[in-house]
């Protein structure tokens, strides 16, 4: 039985979830679109590029959540859920969680998306444990800020090494699934990393390392790297 860690954004499913309730947010009319969009899509591209400043774009896209009531929110939330992630589920994302189940694995997603978009994704997969990026939350509201550190780059480390503390698992025989550069602190701490359907840095890295590379998008077999 190992750790069995999956990135969620373009990996478990086939878009990026904090980009996507961006949109969702001013397609409702929920934030002013002229602002907003480019905002959202210029922060999306330095996440790519791997520029992203972590802490400013918190600040951007936890303002909508200090702005709403948080039964509001819920309820948009479900909406998004239903419209926007539920078809960009991946079967064969699914096959592989049920796999390392089977094995008796320990399955955790580590996402730097936070935990308000994300906790009922990873639910639909039946994952059971999550670390993201955590509103800040008091007396019955979001208040815009964080909690603690970003789960991004170094900090998915630490954060996954502080859960680790109040755990009974190990990093032996770990596995590590991602689609993005911006994970490698990570992808290299593990025994297993896997590179999934990965942006072309990864690629490149994953190349060099001889670390599978693998497709979980509708068509494609996840399961060949297992012989490890």
């Amino acid at each position: 039985m190992s750790l069995a860690i999956f990135d969620l954004d373009n990996t478990l499913i086939a878009d990026d979830s904090d980009y996507l309730w961006g949109q969702f947010l001013v397609d409702q009319g929920i934030v002013d679109k002229n602002r907003y969009e480019s905002a959202n899509a210029k922060f999306y591209e330095d996440y790519k590029q791997g520029s992203l400043d972590i802490v400013e774009f918190l600040q951007f896209s936890l303002k909508p959540l200090a702005d709403h009531d948080p039964e509001q929110l819920y309820q948009w939330r479900a909406q998004f859920i239903q419209q926007i992630i539920t078809p960009l589920l991946l079967q064969p994302a699914q096959q592989l969680i049920d796999k390392h189940k089977s094995r008796g694995d320990t399955l955790l997603v580590i996402t730097a998306t936070n935990r308000f978009v994300t906790e009922p994704i990873v639910q639909l997969y039946g994952i059971d444990n999550l670390l993201a990026t955590t509103p800040t939350f008091i007396d019955g509201s979001y208040t815009g800020g964080f909690d603690g550190i970003p789960c991004f780059q170094e900090g998915k480390v630490k954060l996954l090494e502080a859960w680790l503390t109040g755990s009974t698992e190990t990093m032996q025989g770990s596995w590590f699934y991602s689609d993005s550069h911006n994970d490698l602190p990570l992808l290299k701490l593990v025994d297993h990393p896997v590179a999934v359907n990965p942006d072309e840095k990864l690629a490149a890295f994953a190349n060099d390392a001889n670390w599978p590379i693998i497709s979980l998008r509708d068509g494609q077999c996840p399961t060949h790297h297992f012989h490890k």
